[in-house]
């Protein structure tokens, strides 16, 4: 297989591709179960198309807590299939997928009560090493209270008596979205974002594919397909409408924020996990940062672009600052996200109590529906929707491969990690760089490194967002289809939310790498410029606001990409 690059060119031929032939399959979405899907389909030999209105990830699966685990506490709540099954998901995307996305992180689960607890608590974590199948991770172990306090020196003493630490596993999630949209495409299929689909293609009661609006170029396409496959998460219902399906899932959004402070405002060699009197709270670490989060509250307002408000930054500060010696103050705070989760409905008034599992529907002819699950479990949610779509199908499918499928980047990573001092002296970087580089794009590294060659200065890193070098944008432009400044900025790098202005200072430098890759003017690069440091100050300006109403109007006064166009 050899790695595409969803650059102009491609978009521009995968453009020409759906308006001028038929698949298989039509996918709409282009979340981690999208691009999923779209890999699923593909590798059992279907003609595949994706679309996806925004960017990869630009909705949830950009915006989750970020790890790759089991869920420990649906154990409490006996659901010993789930978290089988995204045990099992973890580790073969540690051990053969994407070994160079995803990698093991401890966490410490403070115990508050003497004896019962530890037994409790214990059993549960020991059935978490074992239910998933092959050891993936090392076991958990049991700490005393000095034990604990030695790597998490942050802690309370009074509020815990010991501890038990064991291990899930952490992904950067928008980036291992993307690559799983670029392994499709690497083996055939047509992958395009900033396309909407506006409506559907109907015959008597089938659906056999879908308007799509190219929003890049403001043209609509007639997309036709033996059978479509609706993966939009949240925007579900919206998506159902569009096709008059009155039956299929309902999904109802959950949001979920996480804040990011810097990583020595928090003495820990480990990850932290609290219970709430709602779910649990998880300390990450992340790079030099950790992330905080999550709450979990219900949410009907803008789906776009859903804001965090000062009572959800109160929350976990609350929470947190409850058992660290040294609280957190609302300036420790780097950078902040908000991210909506797709629940099942079931009737409760209260979305902790929705399920976290996945839904397969067919409400009309040609249509399915994968609503639900979480991201661990994307794999297997892609997997049922293709099968689904498979029994519509003229011809038989073969089974699912991509248990078996590793992504772009994976094959030859684990040498090339040996080889990291010798890259580093070769491309004349730090080997500290070459790790960095290995760990976001694996055996990919070269591609980048052959324009740092080519290019000396796009191997020194950007002026205000130093984590990351000048040649990952232009990569990001050239190889991953980033169209616009925002889609490097919080998606390509995570510079929106680790930054202390969230990137607001190096989006001229952004624009500048990324105009001669897309073809802009002066003028288009400003314009791009303006518009993602008007979106930060929208969204600083809701995260002031007290509650969801107040922040999602503050969000609203920054203008969308295509907002000119709309209104004239």
């Amino acid at each position: 297989m050899k790695a595409v690059s969803l650059g102009p060119a491609y978009r521009a031929q995968t453009v020409r591709d759906l308006a001028g032939g038929e698949f298989d399959v039509l996918i709409v979405g282009g979340g981690v179960v999208g691009a999923g899907a779209a890999l699923d389909a593909v590798s059992r030999g279907l003609s595949v198309a994706v679309v996806e209105a925004a960017d990869w990830a630009a909705g949830t699966s950009s915006r989750s807590s970020k790890l790759i685990h089991g869920g420990l506490r649906y154990l409490e709540q006996r659901d010993f299939g789930l978290v089988r099954e995204a045990l099992r998901e973890r580790g073969l995307l540690l051990n053969r997928l994407a070994p160079h996305l995803v990698r093991p992180v401890p966490f410490l689960y403070p115990l508050t009560h003497r004896m019962w607890e530890r037994f409790y608590v214990g059993a549960g974590v020991g059935l978490y090493d074992t239910i998933g199948g092959a050891r993936s991770m090392p076991r958990h172990r049991h700490l005393t209270h000095r034990g604990a306090l030695k790597i998490a020196p942050a802690l309370r003493g009074d509020t815990f008596v010991g501890a038990i630490q064991y291990f899930d596993a952490q992904v950067d999630d928008a980036r291992f979205t993307m690559t799983l949209a670029r392994t499709a495409a690497a083996y055939g299929a047509s992958v395009l974002t900033r396309a909407r689909a506006v409506g559907f293609l109907r015959e008597a009661d089938r659906v056999v594919g879908a308007r799509i609006l190219d929003l890049e170029n403001d043209e609509e396409l007639t997309v036709r397909a033996r059978h479509v496959i609706n993966a939009t998460g949240v925007w579900t219902d919206e998506a159902g409408r569009l096709a008059h399906a009155r039956g299929g899932p309902r999904v109802t959004a959950s949001k979920g924020v996480h804040l990011l402070v810097p990583r020595d405002r928090i003495r820990l060699d480990t990850g932290l996990i609290l219970r709430t009197e709602k779910s649990v709270l998880f300390v990450i670490p992340w790079g030099r940062h950790w992330i905080i989060g999550t709450t979990d509250t219900a949410y009907d307002l803008d789906k776009e672009e859903p804001a965090a408000s000062q009572a959800d930054v109160e929350y976990i500060l609350e929470h947190v600052n409850a058992v660290l010696r040294t609280p957190l103050v609302p300036e420790d705070i780097e950078g902040v996200y908000a991210g909506l989760r797709p629940l099942i409905s079931g009737g409760a008034d209260d979305t902790t109590k929705l399920s976290r599992e996945h839904t397969v529907a067919q409400p009309v002819p040609g249509l399915t529906v994968i609503a639900g699950g979480k991201f661990t479990t994307y794999r297997v949610m892609a997997e049922d929707a293709v099968d689904a779509a498979a029994e519509d199908l003229p011809t038989t499918v073969p089974p699912s491969v991509t248990d078996r499928l590793p992504l772009i980047g994976a094959v030859g990573y684990e040498v090339l990690w040996n080889e990291r001092h010798r890259l580093a002296r070769r491309s004349g970087l730090h080997v500290a760089r070459v790790e960095h580089l290995l760990k976001r794009y694996g055996s990919c590294v070269h591609e980048l490194l052959e324009l740092i060659e080519e290019d000396p200065s796009l191997g020194e890193p950007l002026g205000a967002a130093k984590d990351y070098l000048r040649a990952e944008v232009v990569y990001a432009a050239s190889h991953e289809g980033a169209l616009h400044v925002e889609d490097v900025m919080r998606r390509r790098t995570r510079a929106a939310i680790e930054e202390w202005d969230q990137g607001a200072a190096a989006a001229v430098e952004v624009a500048g790498l990324m105009a001669p890759v897309l073809g802009w003017d002066d003028e288009t690069a400003k314009r791009e410029t303006e518009l993602y440091i008007r979106q930060v100050e929208a969204e600083r300006h809701a995260r002031r606001q007290v509650d969801d109403a107040a922040a999602a109007a503050a969000r609203g006064e920054a203008p969308g990409l295509f907002a000119e166009r709309a209104a004239s």
